[in-house]
């Protein structure tokens, strides 16, 4: 009877002490380890960016994303890199990397250009539902922590989020066609400050508030659930003024052919799709 008893208590003791740590573990916003999927924009012959653009995206965003990496790391997440060096990796490619790994995340890194040089801040980029709250954290850490301002969250088609199965986002990390935000990116501390804020989201994915929640405030439990720009909405007016302008564009160039080489082309396309 006493050797009963004895073997109830353990079983008791060691029934509150899981319960325990798993309320401790939930109570940090974060979920049980997993896999990040860290993706380095670019790469290779793709520099990014636009034409005659001085400061190469495709070198900023893999600096950026060793360090997240290395920050990753230290945290206790494992780590898998679409690209660690100088090369070009296929969209499709990334995307069944990201696939292939169970219980993960993907994180793409990027940085913005436009041909207007005043255009700034920083825009994160999501796709499926299911990757609004990882967006929306990494998002409230990375402008937090930057001195340019938010452009906001965004719901767009980006080949790389649409053929993902995992949660995946796009982090824009300001614009190198930007005189002061180029300066910022060249500046390996700064750098280092972007990794470890896109890390900070990537473990506070879980803090994130419902919609439904009465707070849109952050505190340190909770980080407010963005709003965002759902730009994979087009209207019909737009869409009938695009056709007729590609009708009258195609109709003066029908006798024309490119001359572009066929992986300038591949670069073009990529960019288009991949941020």
């Amino acid at each position: 009877m006493r050797r009963r008893f004895f073997q109830i208590c353990l079983l008791a003791t060691g029934l509150l002490m899981t319960f325990l740590a798993c309320g401790s573990y939930a109570a940090s916003g974060d979920s049980s380890p997993i896999t990040v999927v860290i993706d380095a924009g670019h790469g290779g012959f793709d520099r990014g960016g636009i034409p005659g653009q001085r400061v190469s995206e495709k070198d900023m965003t893999l600096d950026v994303a060793r360090r997240l990496k290395s920050v990753l790391t230290a945290s206790g997440y494992r780590v898998v890199m679409t690209r660690d060096s100088d090369d070009f990796i296929p969209l499709g490619t990334r995307c069944s990397i990201a696939n292939s790994n169970r219980n993960a995340i993907f994180v793409s890194v990027h940085f913005n250009s436009a041909t207007r040089a005043g255009a700034s801040g920083i825009e994160t980029y999501f796709y499926s539902r299911d990757s609004l709250a990882l967006a929306s954290a990494i998002h409230h850490y990375v402008v937090g922590g930057a001195p340019s301002s938010s452009r906001g969250v965004r719901r767009r088609g980006y080949y790389v989020l649409r053929k993902t199965s995992i949660p995946a986002v796009l982090v824009e990390c300001g614009f190198l066609t930007n005189p002061t935000e180029a300066a910022y990116a060249q500046n390996a501390s700064y750098r280092q400050k972007l990794a470890e804020e896109i890390a900070a989201g990537v473990r506070s994915r879980g803090s994130v508030a419902s919609s439904f929640s009465t707070t849109r405030v952050a505190t340190d439990e909770s980080i407010p659930l963005q709003p965002y720009i759902d730009q994979t909405k087009v209207s019909g007016r737009s869409k009938k003024s695009r056709s007729k302008r590609s009708a009258r564009k195609s109709s003066r160039h029908k006798k024309k052919t490119s001359s572009k080489p066929a992986e300038i082309e591949a670069r073009v396309a990529s960019s288009d799709r991949e941020g």
